[in-house]
């Protein structure tokens, strides 16, 4: 019983069990024989997603909601002052930190984990989806839905086969928590602000993360490719045959042929297909098995369309160079407009990039701006800081094309009713809540 359910006799109580990391999380815990309970503040997808693995979350954040002997997960996003994580200190209870669950968790299975600023939840399905293609059946933790080749859609599983695949995250460095045997870094640039004081501070946490893992697997960058002493596996897609139905290239002597767009999905692609040879799949089944990727949830995601006909699509792009490769991806499905809808994340990053923000947002015919979701962030903390800085630069860099400054959805949601016409494709942009804004609008 050991074996088969290594967590039984353990109570973990999880705080924001609706998000999209740590509802897998509790899921899988379950499955290895944990008492699960679980709060969050509000009502989403991923709790009825909880719900159906047989765990009934409190809507609400209650002290009287913590079991009397579980232990408290958290998540950075989660603060001190919760009523909950108070009530766990109160009594003694320990708290931990959703990453070292992760890391309990992995350690479990032989370990490929995926990280870099950004392609980490694509990558890591992608990586999923080629094991599974090749009857491998790996366990999986990802920060976002994998649409499975049995036609079902999870973040997470507990599975039969020797491997677990999981999204290393270096947003907090957590990532640090988890030894894989196979890593895979996809590229690095400065985006948590908050955590990292320079590039080198986040390099030397990635440097260290590679160092404790047998295999590394990094795009072919000088200076990414010097963060690993050891065995690397660079990868690298030079030009791949991009159209509106996907991409097509060579890979390692096989020909890829993907469904979603753009260059840097083909890049994601090349460097789950080398982890997943390393993890010992045949490389031309697994390359055969990336035809049917659909693609990650909220990654380029089809929302459907507009009254007036005009094709909605999500992304969770909240860097400059995501909305750039987003809006890149956009233009090769030929349609009349590139009509981009930004929702800046986090006070920190929109105060540290707007300019960026605002020079990726020009690529679009008309660009939409939306205020900053704050997440974890108080706005008194940032003065001077909202979406309108992020406007104000894409303004400067147009070229006289439409950018609409709309703080709120429903103004939003008014301009872009009049603006949207048939051949349009709308994109959603954002790793707050603007996918709701594009649930709004589909018809």
């Amino acid at each position: 019983m050991a074996a088969e359910q290594p967590f039984a006799g353990r109570a973990l109580h999880f705080v924001g069990v609706g998000g999209a990391g740590m509802s897998g999380l509790a899921i899988v815990c379950r499955a290895l024989g944990a008492a699960v309970t679980g709060s969050d503040r509000a009502q989403s997808a991923y709790l009825e997603r909880v719900r159906a693995a047989g765990i009934e979350p409190l809507v609400g954040h209650d002290a009287a909601a913590l079991p009397s002997r579980a232990e408290l997960v958290f998540s950075t996003a989660v603060g001190p002052e919760n009523p909950e994580r108070a009530m766990a200190r109160e009594r003694g209870q320990a708290e931990l930190h959703r990453g070292e669950l992760l890391a309990q968790v992995a350690a479990l299975r032989r370990c490929l984990a995926v990280t870099g600023t950004h392609g980490k939840t694509t990558t890591a399905a992608m990586a999923v989806h080629a094991l599974r293609g090749c009857g491998m059946d790996p366990a999986f933790l990802v920060g976002g839905d994998v649409r499975l080749d049995d036609g079902t859609v999870a973040n997470a599983a507990w599975a039969t086969g020797e491997w677990i695949v999981v999204e290393a995250d270096e947003s907090d460095r957590s990532l640090l928590r988890i030894a894989p045997e196979i890593a895979v870094l996809t590229n690095a640039e400065l985006d948590h602000h908050s955590t990292y004081s320079s590039r080198l501070d986040l390099e030397q946490t990635l440097r260290a993360f590679l160092a404790g893992a047998e295999q590394a697997v990094v795009w072919d960058r000088p200076e990414l490719l010097a963060l690993r002493d050891g065995p690397v596996t660079p990868f690298e897609v030079p030009a791949p045959e991009l159209a509106p139905e996907g991409s097509r290239f060579e890979w390692e002597g096989v020909s890829v042929r993907l469904s979603v767009p753009g260059h840097h999905n083909a890049r994601n692609a090349a460097a789950a297909l080398a982890a997943a040879r390393l993890a010992g799949a045949d490389p031309a089944r697994a390359a055969g098995a990336l035809a049917s990727f659909r693609g990650a949830g909220r990654r380029f995601e089809p929302r459907g369309h507009t009254e007036s006909g005009a094709a909605l699509y999500d992304d969770y792009a909240h860097h400059p160079t995501e909305v750039r490769a987003t809006l890149e991806a956009a233009r090769t499905l030929g349609p009349r407009r590139v009509v981009a809808v930004f929702q800046p994340h986090l006070y920190s990053r929109t105060a540290a990039l707007h300019r960026e923000f605002g020079a990726a947002l020009a690529l679009a015919d008309v660009a939409v701006v939306l205020d900053v979701y704050r997440a974890r962030e108080r706005p008194e903390d940032h003065p001077g800081v909202s979406g309108r800085l992020v406007a104000q630069a894409a303004a400067d860099a147009a070229a006289g094309r439409p950018v609409a400054w709309l703080p709120g959805f429903d103004e939003a949601e008014r301009f872009l009713r009049a603006e949207l016409r048939e051949g349009d494709l709308c994109l959603t942009l954002g790793a707050g809540d603007v996918d709701e804004l594009a649930g709004r609008l589909a018809t």
